[in-house]
C-alpha cells in the first residue's frame, strides 16, 4: 500500500474546508432568483479573503440517494477563518436569506457540510 503522504490529496493544505450546501429549491421557485442568489454568493470571492472557489448546480443524483435536494453548491476556504468572514459577510446573509425563501421549509430544506479536507 502507498504511503498516505504520496497520495495526491495529501498535497493539498490541511485546512482546507468545503462548504457543501444542498438546496429543497421549491418546484415553484423562480429560476432566475435562484441564478441571482448563486451569483450573489459567487461575487463574495472577490470581497472574502481565502474564498478560492464556488461551484453551483443541478444535482444529478446519479446514485438515486439525494432527490430531495435538486440543487446544490460547493465553496472551497482556504481555513475556518476564511469561513467565518463569509459567514458574517452581509452579502451572504441577505443572499442565504433570498435562499431559504427558494427552498421548501425554508431553512429546513437546506443541508450544509463543512467538510475539512486533507
Amino acid at each position: 500500500m502507498d504511503d498516505v503522504q504520496d497520495h495526491p490529496m495529501s498535497r493539498r493544505s490541511p485546512n482546507l474546508l468545503l462548504h457543501c450546501v444542498f438546496c429543497a429549491v421549491r418546484s415553484d421557485a423562480d429560476p432566475g432568483e435562484l441564478r441571482f442568489v448563486m451569483a450573489e454568493l459567487e461575487a463574495l470571492r472577490a470581497v472574502v479573503e481565502g474564498m478560492l472557489d464556488f461551484r453551483h448546480g443541478p444535482n444529478r443524483d446519479y446514485e438515486a440517494k439525494s432527490e430531495g435536494h435538486p440543487y446544490g453548491f460547493v465553496i472551497a476556504f482556504r481555513d475556518r477563518a476564511a469561513h467565518m468572514s463569509y459567514d458574517g459577510h452581509p452579502r451572504h446573509k441577505a443572499a442565504g436569506a433570498r435562499l431559504v425563501a427558494l427552498c421548501e421549509g425554508g431553512a429546513d430544506g437546506i443541508v450544509v457540510y463543512d467538510i475539512e479536507a486533507e
